[in-house]
């Protein structure tokens, strides 16, 4: 699938927004298009997505309190407060607020 849509989730991970600053930087000095960064952009979705699909095999479980939960356009989001994580049944890890957002691998309208 060539022109196949992406959620652009990861643009707002670290990573993605250390790559948009530098995108956003070239553009100001014009050392780049802004079309050459929107593909960069969608490159980077793919890869992301295909990297996460592929190659993450390690399992986590997690036990909070729900605070808040929402479904808009097919995406899930939820507030948990005073989570721990375990992966792969190692250590605990502790966290006082975590955000999940959970997205269908196929978008709406695809086959």
């Amino acid at each position: 699938m060539a022109d196949a849509k992406y959620y652009e989730l990861y643009r707002r991970s670290s990573l993605g927004g250390s790559l948009t600053d530098t995108l956003d930087s070239l553009i100001t000095e014009r050392r780049i298009e802004p079309q050459l960064a929107m593909k960069i952009l969608a490159n980077f979705d793919k890869a992301v997505a295909e990297v996460l699909a592929e190659k993450v095999k390690a399992r986590l479980t997690f036990k909070g309190h729900l605070d808040t939960y929402r479904f808009c356009d097919e995406v899930w989001t939820f507030i948990i407060k005073d989570i721990n994580f375990k992966l792969d049944n190692t250590n605990s890890i502790h966290a006082d607020r975590v955000k999940i957002v959970s997205c269908n691998t196929k978008r709406p309208g695809e086959a």
